[in-house]
Formats: structure tokens, sequence, C-alpha cells
């Protein structure tokens, strides 16, 4: 993810000459280097002053360019007033792309573990927030956020991930993506969780279980009808995602379908904790951020729906209750 979004950066600083980057000391790590280096007269880096680095992205802002800042997620916490009484207050063009999100940052233990800025920047009004599910998208979603106007959040992780897009693969700001049908649960996941969902839905067929995989990449602004589309005719949902479940996708998804069309909804997510060192996949199977819990997490929600647990229940994966 932040390889295609440090080239993709590069390509648009080529067709936008208003577009300037600024960063806090860490462009090799989030790889806007790649643009400082073709662009050296636009690239600012404000050193380790992230509140600071906001307000300067809003003077630029206000100057007519369009602004990309980046910082690791945690980080972007300590602009957050920042972002919301200059940047997204003005609804100024500044686009904040945070990388090193979740659990997955791994031995750099809990401190650096941001698992709630979705929250934080979905509160903020007028603000767009996106978590990429590959590198494919990330891309797409930075174009696509660079031709739209006001604030934005974007969310990238640390570790590679599997390439779930093909190329040609177009970005739709709000619209939650089916990626598998099915037509008994649907998994509705966001970033890294995404590939596995689709792994999930693999573990749920093998026990007979039809479960559809949606991409919800936007966090803020959810279509609503496209939402409701996108979980048309299942009798239970699943949300997926590397935060808190509190304030995250799962509960912008459940804001929706309890005002909409109330259904059984089982979020997978960190449960109120806060992060802690160790190996990535260590971390996940702690946390609970497996392709089998989300599967676990699938039948729970069918059994809220009114199907019995038993013979459904993936073979040697245990039950939902375990």
């Amino acid at each position: 993810m932040r390889d295609a979004y440090g080239e993709t950066l590069a390509a648009l600083g080529e067709e936008d000459p208003r577009l300037v980057v600024l960063d806090a000391d860490l462009s090799s790590s989030t790889k806007t280097s790649v643009f400082a280096r073709r662009f050296p007269e636009r690239f600012f880096n404000c050193g380790i002053a992230e509140a600071n680095m906001m307000d300067v992205a809003a003077g630029l802002a206000l100057t007519g360019r369009t602004v990309f800042v980046s910082t690791f997620a945690i980080f972007t916490t300590k602009g957050w007033e920042q972002i919301r009484q200059v940047a997204a207050y003005a609804r100024l063009p500044v686009k904040v792309v945070a990388s090193h999100a979740g659990i997955q940052v791994g031995p750099d233990g809990g401190s650096h573990m941001c698992l709630e800025d979705l929250a934080l920047m979905r509160a903020i009004p007028g603000m767009k927030v996106v978590c990429p599910a590959d590198a494919v998208e990330t891309a797409s979603a930075v174009e696509a956020l660079a031709r739209t106007p006001g604030p934005a959040y974007l969310r990238m992780a640390r570790s590679p991930s599997p390439v779930i897009f093909g190329p040609g693969y177009v970005f739709h700001l709000g619209r939650p993506e089916v990626l598998a049908d099915g037509d008994e649960v649907a998994l509705l996941a966001t970033g890294l969780m995404v590939a596995r969902a689709l792994e999930a839905r693999e573990i749920l067929a093998e026990a007979g279980v039809s479960a559809r995989v949606v991409n919800v990449s936007t966090v803020k602004p959810i279509d609503h009808n496209a939402l409701l589309e996108a979980v048309a005719g299942v009798s239970a949902v699943v949300t997926a995602e590397e935060h808190s479940v509190l304030g995250g996708m799962g509960s912008a998804v459940v804001e929706v379908l309890a005002e909409r069309m109330p259904i059984p909804v089982v979020r997978v997510g960190v449960r109120d904790r806060y992060g802690q060192s160790g190996e990535p996949e260590e971390l996940f199977r702690e946390y609970g951020l497996t392709a089998r819990e989300v599967a676990r997490a699938a039948l729970e929600a069918l059994e809220r729906a009114g199907r019995k647990k038993g013979e459904e229940d993936p073979p040697g994966r245990g039950s939902p209750g375990d």
C-alpha cells in the first residue's frame, strides 16, 4: 500500500503543479520520499511536529494547493484538533494519508498501534474516511481523493497485503462493493480484513454456509442505498476491521442497518483494548482478527437469526461460543 501511495503521488505531481506534499520526518516509511525526489520544491519535511504540520497544510491549501499530509496513523492524533479546527472546518483540500495503522505494526508495540483513528476521523463533519484493501485500491483511492473537494483521511497498512484487485480497478468513494456472492450471511470487511473475509468465505463453504463478501473501503460517507443492496437477501451480517469495534467501520454499518434494515450483526475487531508488541500474525490471532474468527462470527450471527448451530460449524474449528 505504501509503495503504491508513493508512486501514485509522484504521478499526480506530474499532472498537477498545485499538488504539494508534507511529511513529519517519516518520508522513507510513508513513501512520500518518492515525491520528494522528483519534486523537492513541492515537498516539505515539517519534522516531528505533527500539529504544526496540519496548520501548514491548511495554510498551503488556502493558497490554492491540494495538500497531501503523511505520517504514522498514531501521530495523526497529535494534530486532530488542527485537522478539525483549521482544515476540515474550512473544508480545505487537505488529504491526510496515514500509514502503520492497526496491530500489524507488530514489534513497535501498543504505543504505536492506532486502533481509534477511523472513529476519530469519522466524527469530523465533512471528512471522507477511506481504508483500502490492497495496493491497487490504494492507488485508485489516492487518485480519487486528489480530485475530490474537501478534507479526507486514508488509512494504510505497514505490512504487504494480498493483491485482491486487478489492473483497471476503479475506486468509487462511498460505495460498498460485493467481491464474492452468497445468500446466507454477508461478511463486510475493510482494509487488511478483506483478504481474511475472503478466506472465511471458503471456510464457511466447507461447512455448507453460503457467504457474501463486501469490501467497505469507504468508512465515511457510506452510500446507504448501496449498502442495503449489498446485504439484501441475507439473514445476518458480520463486520470485520483491524480497528476498535467502537466507532469504526462496524459502527458505521450498524448505524445504517439499525435505521433502515434491522438484521443480526456480529462485529469482529479489537474489543476495547490497547495493542501490544508481537509479530503481526501472532497479534491477529490474539485479537481475534483471523479468517477463522470471521467464520465463527458468521455462525454466531446466523444463530441469532434463527439458524441452529451444529453441523454447519467449520470442521475442526470449534463453535462461535468457544
